[in-house]
Formats: C-alpha cells, sequence, structure tokens
C-alpha cells in the first residue's frame, strides 16, 4: 500500500524477510558482486540479465518515447521481468540507483512506478539507492560496512573489467579472458556473502592474484587500434543500452579502454565539495565529503600502485590527474548527469595516448551532447589528431547504422597509423578558466588516507 504521508510504496522491515529484490544489470561483474555484498547484509537479491529487442518494446509500452533511452531500458527490463510469471509481483521489490542530480538520475524512479500502476502493479515497492536521501524506505538502510563492501565490489570490478580490456584482443584462446574473469566473480561474490572475507587486507591480497592470474593467460601481442569508450553512465557500460560495443570493437581488431566505475563516485563525491563554493554548502557536511572523497582517491590509488608494482598492465589514471588535465576547458559547474566528467575523461584517453574515441549518448539527451560533443573541438584543438565519434543511441537508431560509423572510424585509424606523419604541436586553446577552493585544490593534489 501507498504511504500516504510518503507517496510511494515503502519497503518495510518485513518485506526485507520475503521480497526478492530485482536489480537492472548496467555493470555484469560489478553488479554481480555488489548483488552478494546485499545478500551478506540480508537482502535477497537477483540481477537482471534479460535482453533482446522486447525490452525496449516493453519500455515503449509504458513510458513514451520521447523519455531517455536508459529509462525506456530500465523500466522495460523490470517490467518484462514482472510479466514474465516468473516472479510473484507480491513477493518482489525493485531497485533503482539513483544520484540525485537534475536529469534522469533523480526522475526514474517516478517513471518507473508510474508504469507499474498502469501495468496493474503500483503495489510493487521501488527502492531508491542514492547517498543523496532521495527516500526513506524501513527496510532498507545504507550502513557503513555495506557502503565499504559495495565500493569493494566496484575496486574489483573496475579491475577485472580493465584486465579482461587488455587481454582479450591478444587472446590465443577465444573467450578466455572473459572466462577467466566469470571465474573470478563468483570467486569475489562468494566472499561478499556470509562466512566470507571482505576486509581490505584480503582487497588488496586479490589484488594480486588477479594481476598474476591474467599474466598467465596466453596471449599473442599484435598492433591494435585502441579505441576509449565514454559517455552516458548506462550507455557507456551497458551491453543493452549500446549494443554490446565492447565485444563489437574487440571482433573489429581494437583494445577498448573504459574508464572505471570508480570514477564516476569520485566525481558525485567532488562535485559535493565543489556545492561549498558554488552554493554554500554546510561546512559539517562539507567534511563528511572531504572524508569520503579522501577514502575513496586513497584505494584508488592503492590499486594503481598494485597494477604498476606487478608491471604487467596498464594502470587508469588517478583521479587527480585527471582533474588537472580538464582544467580551463569546462567549468566544474557544469555536473549535469555526466557533466564536466565526460569531457575529463577525453581528455585522460588523449593523455595516454588513446586517440580513437566512441561517445556514447541517448538520442536527444541534452547535457551529454553539451559536455561531450559539444566539446570536441577544444579537445581537438589541445590534440590535433584524435578521432572522437559521437554515437547516438535510441529505440529507434539501427545497428547497423552504428556499426557501419564505428567502422570508418576504425578504418581511419588504422590508415592514419600506417601513414605515421608527423603530429604538428597541439594548440592550446583556453576556453574557460576557473578558480577553485584552495582547499579542495589541496585535496585534489593527492590527499590521500
Amino acid at each position: 500500500m501507498i504511504d500516504q504521508e510518503k507517496g510511494y510504496v515503502v519497503f518495510t522491515e518485513e518485506m526485507k524477510k520475503t521480497h526478492t529484490i530485482l536489480v537492472p544489470n548496467m555493470l555484469p561483474m560489478h553488479f554481480k558482486i555488489i548483488g552478494k555484498v546485499l545478500e551478506r547484509s540480508g537482502y535477497k537479491v537477483e540481477l537482471l540479465e534479460t535482453s533482446g529487442p522486447q525490452i525496449a518494446e516493453t519500455g515503449l509500452k509504458y513510458v513514451h518515447n520521447d523519455t531517455c533511452y536508459p529509462a525506456i531500458l530500465v523500466i522495460g527490463q523490470f517490467l518484462d521481468a514482472l510479466q514474465s510469471g516468473k516472479y510473484d509481483p507480491d513477493k518482489v521489490a525493485l531497485i533503482l540507483f539513483q544520484t540525485g542530480g537534475g536529469c534522469r538520475a533523480s526522475n526514474y524512479i517516478h517513471l518507473l512506478r508510474k508504469a507499474l500502476t498502469k501495468a496493474g502493479m503500483g503495489h510493487v515497492p521501488v527502492i531508491s539507492l542514492s547517498l543523496a536521501g532521495l527516500e526513506h524506505h524501513p527496510g532498507f538502510r545504507l550502513t557503513v560496512p555495506l557502503l565499504k563492501r559495495m565500493m569493494y565490489g566496484v575496486l574489483y570490478g573496475d579491475l577485472l573489467m580493465t584486465l579482461v580490456n587488455q587481454c582479450k584482443p591478444y587472446e590465443i584462446t577465444r573467450g578466455s579472458a572473459q572466462a577467466l574473469a566469470d571465474r573470478w566473480t563468483e570467486r569475489l561474490a562468494q566472499e561478499m556473502t556470509v562466512g566470507g572475507k571482505a576486509n581490505y587486507r584480503q582487497v588488496k591480497a586479490n589484488y594480486r592474484r588477479m594481476l598474476d592470474d591474467f599474466a598467465k593467460l596466453p596471449v599473442a601481442r599484435r598492433d591494435k587500434v585502441m579505441v576509449g569508450i565514454v559517455g552516458e553512465i548506462f550507455v557507456k557500460y551497458s551491453p543493452l543500452g549500446n549494443n554490446n560495443l565492447e565485444q563489437f570493437l574487440v571482433d573489429e581488431g581494437a583494445e577498448v579502454v573504459v574508464p572505471g566505475l570508480l570514477d564516476f563516485c569520485l566525481y558525485c563525491v567532488y562535485n559535493n565539495l565543489l556545492d561549498h563554493k558554488f552554493y554554500g554548502m554546510q561546512k559539517h557536511v562539507q567534511a563528511l565529503y572531504q572524508v569520503a572523497y579522501r577514502f575513496l582517491l586513497g584505494k584508488e590509488k592503492d590499486m594503481i600502485d598494485t597494477m604498476e608494482a606487478h608491471g604487467r598492465f596498464t594502470p587508469p589514471t588517478l583521479f587527480t590527474h585527471t582533474i588537472s588535465l580538464v582544467q580551463g576547458t569546462i567549468s566544474m559547474g557544469v555536473k549535469m548527469g555526466e557533466g564536466w566528467l565526460l569531457t575529463a575523461e577525453m581528455l585522460e584517453l588523449a593523455d595516454k595516448g588513446v586517440e580513437n574515441i566512441v561517445c556514447t549518448q541517448p538520442f536527444g539527451c541534452l547535457p551529454n551532447h553539451i559536455c561531450g560533443k559539444g566539446m570536441m573541438k577544444p579537445i581537438k584543438a589541445k590534440n590535433p589528431g584524435i578521432n572522437i565519434v559521437a554515437i547516438d543511441y535510441d529505440a529507434g537508431a539501427t545497428k547497423v547504422n552504428q556499426e557501419n560509423r564505428l567502422k570508418l572510424m576504425l578504418a581511419n585509424a588504422k590508415q592514419a597509423a600506417k601513414k605515421a606523419e608527423a603530429v604538428p604541436a597541439p594548440v592550446q586553446e583556453v576556453v574557460f578558466e576557473e578558480k577553485i577552493p584552495q582547499s579542495i585544490q589541496k585535496t585534489a593534489r593527492g590527499a590521500v588516507l
């Protein structure tokens, strides 16, 4: 029943024992581990892995076609699951990850509840998973131990994603890199269940074991075109949202580079630090975000240091360096959706020598077009020779057209590599220069735990 005071169906303490929570699958490796983290805290969780055209078709039955494409897919996946007969609608809850921003990440939940009501299942509770405290459910609480274990899941997922992407294009036995990642995902997921090990010492030990295992994979090193993937978070990561973009690029002879989910987490926390300057955030709230930022940054540095010490694989970029790269290109106050992080990730890829970038964007997404497609000119001014292709994803977009544009990008990249022409000195174009509070600058320079 709808709580008349709150205006939505509340997930109660009793439901924690009786209901299965369905989770949309944006990042398969990350979310499988995080799902087990939730199970360790006493929740029944099932990760939705359905795909196919029926997902978008179901979403369009209950959501206007002008709605953000990721919203159509997520809502479609939920409704498809509930209508499949596999689940009892009276014993199921749904969960949505929300950032609390002004974009779809805060409005999904209202669209979903409207769709559930339209489908005759308005009694199904929808849990908002957000640090912003958008909603409160007595049966679902984000405790500090739970948040720490979820963060370990993010770290594990980022490392596995990086290792798979650096091994898959060169593997001698097709599928061996993904098979090893699947084994490690299952192992890590089990460690997150009741009775498993989930302390940080174990996390760092697992880093080294994972690096050693992937280093043993039989590979044949060949010249590959390196392609970075950035964009709106769902279509950047989700195979459902981007038509299996990563696998397509690998099949076409490319090595894929994808920034990790931890960077997005750091971006969200860092934005809250900037709010103290832009919007006068209370000092005690800022202090909490400072602690969170230093904690996450320290954990990212530990993973990078471990990879560098191992020496076999290329580590991700430390977030503080990413911040330094974007200074003077776009305002740090631009934070709708992926905001300035989208621009920063393209600059980060260019800084690492990845000169071919796919900017994924839901069709009609204004924030993504501004921070992605709209920033191509100043990015290219700083990095002559860089090749950025913006690809729109939508229920009406044809996969063939998307893939043809990607093939053209790869063909141009291979041709450019053969020519080996001298690259002219980059033209430094300062579009915007913004002063950031000194307290934040100090933190950004690498003050870590």
